[in-house]
């Protein structure tokens, strides 16, 4: 799709809830074609850490999306006062298991935690949720590896609506490891010539009313303004904050089909596509391990 030409018209609405739904018909049937060939059930290992209601809740989204595909999940859920060597230990049982295709730290772990540690003490082979820095380096220098699931179902919906991205100018406000970094990495591999934007950023307007592309990732409600948009732009609205309303994300949206050409709502756009991402992966890595895919 090209901004230009359709810069005057109707937005259009970057679906992920109903692309997720569209995506999961073809994971039953690749599911269904590792059982019979390998006689193993894919299956994600999902590790919560304490009681935070909230991760408990994206843990039981993900176990459901498995479900919904035919695949197993394995729920492991330990104490809030569990050790970093404890967790370690725990995710080295999950990479040893062979019935085990994925694993999922659920993020954030309590504080005396530390958490980059037990990210990297995951198997590359496993990392179906793009957390070590050799999963990084190795999307960033176009090696084969799992995407961190957001920015990879970003690029999914991207490329399913054939939005054009190569030379476009492309502006992510966040760098976090999880999402913002790599959303960058991914949009550079597309031919994007990118910027990053931060909590640091001065005059962060000026950076946005130049972007073809706009990705929010900064983990503030509303913090990028309608009115800083380029008309024609494509918005990605990455974040997810409860309101007695439903809820808004990082950017504006009031009267955006007006100005964007194309943009995600909130809930509805990116959050889908970022669990879809997580089971078709763990799925790949199933592939894989059942020698049932060509990639390296």
């Amino acid at each position: 799709m090209s901004i230009e030409s359709t810069a005057q018209e109707s937005a259009i609405v970057l679906d992920g809830k109903a692309l997720a739904k569209q995506i999961e018909e073809q994971l039953r049937t690749r599911v269904d074609a590792i059982k019979d060939k390998t006689g193993r059930t894919p299956s994600l290992a999902t590790v919560l850490v304490g009681d935070d209601p909230a991760s408990a809740t994206y843990v039981r989204m993900k176990g459901n999306a498995c479900k919904r595909v035919g695949m197993d999940s394995i729920r492991v859920e330990m104490p809030s006062e569990t050790t970093t060597e404890q967790l370690m230990a725990k995710i080295d049982e999950l990479n040893n298991n062979p019935d085990v295709h994925g694993i999922l730290l659920q993020h954030p772990v309590p504080e005396h935690i530390d958490e980059r540690a037990c990210f990297e003490q995951i198997e590359l082979a496993k990392d179906v949720d793009g957390v070590t820095c050799l999963g990084f380096g190795r999307m960033a220098m176009q090696q084969s590896a799992y995407g961190s699931c957001t920015p990879q179902g970003i690029m999914h919906l991207l490329a399913h609506y054939d939005i054009e991205l190569s030379g476009k100018e492309a502006v992510v406000v966040g760098r976090s490891a999880i999402l913002g970094k790599p959303m960058a990495m991914m949009l550079l591999n597309a031919n994007c010539t990118v910027t990053i934007c931060h909590s640091r950023t001065e005059d962060l307007a000026a950076h946005i009313k130049r972007a073809d592309i706009v990705v929010g990732a900064v983990g503030v409600p509303e913090l990028i303004k309608a009115e800083w948009i380029k008309a024609g732009a494509v918005v990605i609205d990455a974040g997810f904050h409860p309101t007695d309303n439903g809820g808004v994300g990082d950017i504006e949206m009031q009267g955006m089909e007006n100005i964007a050409s194309a943009y995600t709502p909130v809930p509805g756009g990116v959050g889908p596509m970022t669990i879809n991402t997580l089971i078709r992966q763990t799925v790949d890595a199933a592939e894989k391990s059942g020698g049932l895919s060509n990639d390296e």
